[in-house]
């Protein structure tokens, strides 16, 4: 498996996996031979990509009957107990998101893909969290820095008590869920 990605930083964070070479390069230039890969995927990343570029690149380093797989998730759907709350945080964080968010939003649809589709299954992704492990992924959200930087508020803070309220005990877990969507094609 070979792992990519532009950033140095990033790159420095992944594991080290036995049957995995990581590089610093963008996937729109890899360092791949022509038709060498079986499978190209991308995830949660797309929508930063120059796309005629990488999809050119996917044509270049996929053998023929390779398959491109892209997918990315959407906004978390919350427990109903916390979902006003919740409406209100991302109320408040949205003008925040880069533009490219609305790729994301729209799972990717209207894109120029290459090849003929591949029917992919129903995917989801599920987690059993806490309160603060909630609190600590809205945090994380570049549009919640943005939102920090531009206002000097901090709006997970400012909304915590009122989700404290409504989610109760901090420590009880809840169910969390991410729509994912997957586009699959692959080269004749």
């Amino acid at each position: 498996m070979h792992a990519t990605d532009p950033s140095a930083a990033q790159v420095a964070q992944a594991p080290v996996i036995a049957n995995v070479t990581f590089a610093v390069e963008p996937g729109e230039r890899c360092s791949m031979g022509d038709d060498s890969v079986d499978a190209v995927c991308v995830a949660q990343a797309l929508h930063w990509f120059d796309r005629d570029a990488f999809f050119a690149e996917c044509e270049r380093v996929l053998r023929p009957g390779g398959v491109l797989v892209a997918w990315g998730y959407q906004d978390i759907e919350v427990p109903a107990a916390i979902a006003a709350q919740n409406a209100a945080l991302q109320r408040e964080i949205a003008p925040y998101w880069p533009p490219e968010r609305a790729d994301v939003d729209a799972a990717y649809a209207g894109y120029a893909w290459p090849f003929a589709p591949l029917a992919a299954p129903a995917f989801g992704l599920a987690a059993d969290w806490p309160l603060p492990r909630l609190l600590a992924y809205f945090a994380s959200y570049s549009a919640t820095r943005r939102c920090r930087e531009a206002t000097g508020n901090d709006p997970v803070a400012a909304g915590e008590a009122d989700l404290a309220a409504a989610w109760g005990d901090p420590a009880a877990t809840r169910t969390v869920r991410w729509p994912l969507f997957v586009h699959a094609r692959r080269k004749p």
